[in-house]
């Protein structure tokens, strides 16, 4: 019960969270708490009691730094009074604006705010308007609106852009000093349609080396990258915004480049026909698909073509056809690409990687940013092929790395933690799964599980589930593996351009080359943000900006930083995409879709249309009138009286009910209620057999009959009116229509089975008691008769004697 210091992270419902600057335990803040804070201020709070499961919830004690980033809202008139509703829900508080501080802003654009008076416990905080962004539906607002709210670096300082300027427009004969000259090597880049940096390009060919026993035969595989290191120099004005971004922003549209666009697409960018500075990985690949040898090396090249997936896919498949014709003179060395990328993809199943087939989509927009289609994104041999070449590179650098014992970043993938994969097993088992996962799992557990699921209807719940028992990937200097990958060294090496973490990778592979020690630059403990917490990695050994002394301690903070970035770039990307689909499914309001269930939770499910790829949510309360169970193990809800079951993978038929673009929300309606009345159906042959599920049809067929039989005389007897009006065709049966029909059925049935259990307290259905029973009881009827008898005469003839 002491005091923590750390920043607050609001809750859209209103509470909120302290994130301790050591990484220890979140600390719970209520409603009337963060009355007086708001999202990204930095407090002192006072443990003051722990929940029922050990939570600390906290007290604010000292408000030690008010956030100064500018807050992204919508501006409002409400009676005469200004404010802006924050596009970040967390803030939780409107902003109140006073009318001389608009900026000549209009109600309803979206606008910069600057607190002038910060939050009390009795009145809202105050601001005034900085930057007027325009209104909602401008082009290409949603991505201003994003840049902002989630703070991402999207203008490059004016020195960075005075530096970029003075860099020369080609490679200089200077900077070819020291360099293997590979221009005269077919390299070639293959990569998107709507690519526009290019940093990689490869080269293959077969191989022979030796005799005999250590004779050596397979493949040679060059991988160039582009060396962005040495243009962008440690401390330089042009390294430390790269450093603060540290990756590239995609969009539909729009990238928001971790370089100036003179070095990430022109300078640096492997362009076709182009010398171009990189740097090189020369391997040698075994038939079997191992890494036999490899070496790092600076060089020249200069690309023979720029080629897509789709073209590249398209000669794979038919080598004399017209795109093969066209690349006549390349097609020998892309055959080459394929073999080697047979054998290393053979390889990568004996070790057992996780290899899940998931289906992606593309945004395709129109001239004004609007979402004109939404298409999968199919990968096919060309993405594989380049897939297998750069993790071929990227684990002959950890390799490289790790040999030379200097501190860098690795990417890091760890398994599943203890109570992940305890859920996993229970899901496993209840779905009677007979295969299980150890504990102390494999990636081959994985990749099993998923081979021998993958043709099952559930088969996208089970891959689901897999993904989510994993941990996500960081960047670390503590080598731990990448899990997923099955490798014992993995680095990220092969986008510079793009990724900070690669441009270090290259900067620490240089020293090596040269006997050297790369060295990280003070500014960027100076730039680095409070480090996140890591899972599984105790609070106390967790170094901060300010605390970072030694060597390994710096090079933790700068992974976090870079990890940390890569989940911004990941949501405001997320958070684009969910507006364009709001906006584009504003447009479908009440039309009817075909979908799958995507997820199941506690408040609902989750679906993704067939059609167009977007999700929404059907709330509990849709789904009929009874209660709702959610399973955990099963991840399903079930309907206590009934049975009915939805689960993930469950195809329905939804409507779009309603779409909020603000909180970036789609929600769905159950609807084809002749689909729920058969799932009900099922749900009671579950319950209560197949007899009493056919009774339950058919008494849905004799009330379907029956309303269709009202519905005909009401029409006829219409007819012979004076005045005709028109009658309505009788409703579809809802629902809760079916669930009222199965209760009625149920009632029967319940009354069918006291009656038979009354009938059967008489009997016993063993043959040989029942007929000793009925033996029996002829005997005593026999024995009483004969005994009666006698005496009943007697009494007779004594009785009319007497008279």
């Amino acid at each position: 019960m002491g005091e923590v210091e750390g920043t607050v992270q609001g809750h859209r419902d209103g509470h909120g969270f302290l994130m301790p600057d050591d990484g220890q335990s979140d600390v719970y803040l209520s409603s009337q708490e963060m009355h007086t804070v708001m999202h990204g201020d930095r407090l002192r709070v006072r443990i003051v009691r722990l929940d029922k499961r050990g939570r600390p919830e906290g007290r604010v004690l000292e408000i030690l730094e008010r956030r100064k980033k500018p807050i992204i809202g919508r501006l409002l008139l409400e009676s005469g009074i200004w404010l802006v509703a924050p596009e970040d829900k967390r803030y939780g508080q409107d902003i109140l604006i006073p009318k001389n501080a608009i900026a000549n802003a209009t109600a309803g654009q979206i606008v910069a705010v600057e607190l002038t008076e910060p939050p009390s416990l009795y009145s809202q905080p105050v601001g005034r308007v900085t930057e007027v962004l325009g209104e909602i539906d401008d082009p290409g607002m949603e991505i201003e609106i994003a840049v902002r709210k989630y703070e991402v670096p999207h203008a490059f300082s004016a020195e960075t852009l005075a530096q970029a300027a003075k860099l020369p427009d080609k490679v200089r004969a200077a900077d070819m000093k020291n360099r293997i000259d590979l221009r005269d090597v077919a390299l070639v880049t293959i990569d998107g349609e709507d690519a526009r940096d290019f940093d990689d390009a490869v080269y293959c060919e077969p191989h022979k080396q030796g005799r005999g026993k250590t004779a050596f035969k397979g493949w040679r595989l060059l991988v160039a990258i582009a060396d962005v290191s040495h243009y962008v120099k440690p401390g330089e004005p042009l390294d430390r915004d790269a450093y603060e971004r540290a990756t590239s922003v995609y969009f539909p549209r729009r990238v928001i480049p971790m370089l100036p666009e003179k070095l990430s697409n022109g300078l640096c960018s492997l362009n076709p026909e182009q010398d171009r500075l990189s740097m090189v990985c020369d391997m040698l690949v075994t038939e079997a698909g191992e890494l036999h040898a490899y070496q790092f090396y600076p060089a020249v090249i200069n690309s023979h073509a720029r080629f897509t997936y789709t073209e590249v896919a398209a000669i794979l498949g038919n080598t004399h056809g017209p795109e093969a014709h066209k690349r006549k003179t390349l097609v020998p060395h892309l055959l080459h690409l394929h073999e080697v990328y047979r054998a290393l993809l053979s390889q990568r199943g004996k070790r057992g990687a996780i290899d899940f087939e998931t289906t992606e989509t593309q945004i395709v927009c129109d001239d004004n940013g609007r979402i004109e289609k939404i298409v999968p994104r199919t990968r096919n041999e060309a993405h594989r092929l380049i897939e297998e070449a750069m993790l071929a590179a990227n684990v002959c650098a950890a390799d490289f790395i790790a040999g030379g014992k200097h501190a860098s970043l690795f990417r890091v993938h760890e398994g599943p933690t203890p109570e992940k994969r305890g859920t996993l097993q229970a899901y496993l088992r209840a779905l009677g799964i007979g295969m299980g996962i150890s504990d102390d799992p494999t990636p081959g557990e994985f990749q099993a599980i998923a081979q021998a699921t993958k043709d099952r209807p559930d088969a996208q719940q089970i891959h689901t589930m897999l993904l989510r028992s994993m941990q996500q990937a960081i960047y670390t200097p503590a080598n731990s593996g990448h899990f997923g990958l099955a490798y014992q060294a993995y680095t990220h090496f092969t986008s510079p351009i793009r990724r900070y973490p690669d441009l270090l990778v290259h900067r620490v592979i240089k020293a090596l080359l040269g006997s050297k020690k790369y060295v990280l630059d003070a500014h960027k403990m100076d730039a680095a943000n409070p480090m996140p917490k890591r899972p599984g990695k105790p609070a106390s050994k967790a170094p901060t900006p300010a605390s970072a002394s030694t060597e390994a301690e710096r090079w933790e903070v700068v992974g976090a930083h870079c990890s940390a970035n890569e989940r911004r770039a990941d949501e405001a990307s997320r958070d684009v995409e969910a507006w364009l689909k709001c906006r584009f499914m504003r447009d479908h309001l009440g039309e009817e879709f075909a979908g799958t269930v995507s997820a199941v939770t506690s408040f609902g499910l989750f679906v993704q249309l067939d059609a167009l790829y977007v999700e929404g949510l059907i709330h509990i309360t849709e789904l009929g009138g009874e209660y709702f169970r959610f399973d955990e193990v099963r991840q399903e809800l079930r309907g206590e009286r009934t049975g009915i079951r939805y689960a993930t993978g469950a195809r329905v038929q939804v409507q779009v009910s309603r779409v909020d673009l603000d909180g970036r929300k789609i929600d769905f309606r159950l609807v084809r209620e002749q689909d729920e009345a058969r799932l009900l159906r099922g749900a009671h042959r579950d319950k209560f057999g197949e007899k009493h599920g056919g009774d339950a049809k058919r008494f849905d067929k004799r009330a379907e009959k029956r309303a269709r039989r009202d519905a005909a005389s009401a029409g006829s007897s219409a007819v012979a009116k004076v005045e005709p009006m028109p009658v309505p065709l009788p409703d579809p049966p809802t629902a809760i229509d079916a669930l009222e029909r199965i209760e009625q059925v149920d009632r029967a049935l319940q009354a069918e089975r006291r009656k038979s259990a009354r009938a059967t307290k008489t009997s016993n259905t063993h043959p040989v008691k029942a007929a000793k029973r009925t033996a029996r009881g002829a005997a005593k009827s026999v024995a009483a008769k004969s005994s009666a008898g006698p005496s009943a005469k007697a009494t007779r003839r004594k009785r009319s004697g007497t008279n």
